[in-house]
């Protein structure tokens, strides 16, 4: 197993430097203002003003700008293995810091929309593949299909419009207690509960016809003890790596749904950094969000080992 952990984790710190090359690269040639024409209008207050040849060369200066891009490229990439990712071009403090500040917050969504999901999704999954083409079934998948289809976008403000503006129960959009959290946490949890609860009734399918199943059942064990003893478990693999997935999703930042919800994630912060073309912290969200989701990945790949005594890494 150790030997599998330090693979994964060698192609996830790859991962990570290719997505922080990409963004370093495609933010260095996008067309628009200049660093340079950002900083000096937001040291005068005037997004209109125009800067002079002086004036340019000084900000170059200070701010390292003036070196050929891949002199640019290596300072930046020592710094941020250092944990520096530069400063905020409008705040003017740490990105890290900032990312760190706006980090609670999409933790808190993500677990709450996560945990909706889980619960609702693995019960209603294990049902429909025990009770098969029954109405329930049905019914189920149908919904399923539903909230599949349903943009994320589009249930929010359904979700609005019927439970703040119509009847009056919660609040439309902030961060705070309990209330500010039910509505951006099941419009995130809605298409990750519809594809678990697909993805768990194939899943627990596809065990109950394997022979030791129909073994069992000939030696007179319940269906109940086959389904929730021998079945449940061998078809957990694939409901946790999609589980997985969508938390890495999730942490590495909920755009849409943050920025419906004004909830202060990491998520509304790269969208109103990337409005504010503020260079640096959208260099910084990008590289963290590639962190946080290869970090989940290798942590999902490595519960395989428990869920299944037949997974030996060692030995492959």
């Amino acid at each position: 197993m150790l030997k599998y952990a330090a693979k994964r984790s060698v192609i996830a710190i790859f991962v990570v430097f290719v997505v922080a090359s990409f963004t370093f690269s495609l933010l260095s040639i996008m067309p628009g203002e200049t660093p340079v024409a950002i900083i000096q209008s937001v040291l005068v207050g005037d997004p209109e003003y125009n800067p002079s040849q002086t004036e340019i060369r000084a900000t170059e200066q200070m701010y390292n700008l003036g070196d050929p891009l891949w002199v640019q490229y290596l300072r930046w990439l020592r710094n941020a293995l250092h944990g520096d990712f530069g400063t905020s071009i409008y705040s003017g403090r740490p990105v890290f810091d900032e990312i760190l500040v706006r980090l609670p917050a999409t933790i808190e969504l993500a677990v709450a929309a996560t945990v909706i999901s889980i619960l609702v999704a693995i019960p209603v999954g294990v049902i429909s593949a025990a009770k098969q083409n029954s109405m329930f079934d049905y019914l189920s998948m149908g919904f399923a299909t539903f909230f599949i289809a349903m943009p994320s976008f589009w249930l929010g403000l359904i979700l609005i419009l019927i439970f703040s503006l119509s009847l009056d129960l919660l609040p439309v959009a902030g961060y705070g207690g309990l209330q500010h959290l039910i509505l951006p946490a099941v419009t995130l949890g809605a298409g990750m509960m519809a594809v678990t609860t697909r993805l768990t009734r194939s899943s627990v399918l596809e065990v109950l016809r394997l022979d030791y199943v129909r073994t069992a059942r000939a030696k007179g064990v319940g269906e109940k003890a086959i389904l929730y003893t021998h079945v449940l478990k061998n078809a957990m693999i694939p409901v946790v790596t999609m589980v997985g997935l969508q938390l890495g999703f999730l942490l590495a930042g909920t755009v849409i749904v943050e920025t419906i919800f004004a909830w202060p994630g990491i998520g509304r912060l790269l969208v109103d950094s990337i409005d504010a073309r503020d260079i640096p912290m959208i260099q910084g969200c990008s590289v963290f969000m590639a962190i946080m989701f290869s970090l989940v990945n290798l942590l999902v790949d490595l519960s395989y080992y428990f869920l299944d005594p037949r997974v030996r890494y060692d030995e492959k």
